[in-house]
């Protein structure tokens, strides 16, 4: 009667555990950058919703800045001149923020994320 093995080896365990601690030092870099642009998009969508009217650019900067702050965005961040508005052809406007995010990883290795949201917003908007 012959009997085979089946499993991992220590050597084999010790790759794996290397590629999953490797993976999971990633995700531990990056997580808080994707956590901090759901609070941006949240901050958006709040300002969407509220409603625009008659307010200028600098007011629509403040109010999302100030928003922005009760989601934990940090304000090193997203500068002012990151937010902008968009008009389409048919008029309507659209509140932009576009941002890039540098993270250093491991020596001179960083990351670099690019985010880029725009939401519809509701209202006149004046210039």
């Amino acid at each position: 009667m012959k009997s085979k093995q089946a499993g991992v080896t220590l050597i084999g365990f010790l790759i794996i555990m290397a590629v999953v601690g490797f993976l999971a030092f990633m995700a531990m870099k990056l997580l808080p950058s994707y956590s901090e642009y759901m609070g941006v998009v949240k901050a958006m969508k709040q300002i969407s919703t509220e409603g625009t009217n008659g307010k200028s650019l600098d007011q629509i900067r403040r109010d999302l800045m100030f928003k922005m702050g009760f989601q934990y965005v940090d304000d090193s961040t997203i500068k002012p001149a990151n937010i902008t508005i968009k008009r389409d052809a048919g008029g309507a406007s659209q509140l932009q923020v576009v941002y890039d995010k540098d993270i250093p990883f491991m020596y001179n290795i960083d990351f670099l994320l690019h985010f880029n949201k725009s939401v519809p917003l509701q209202g006149n908007v004046d210039q």
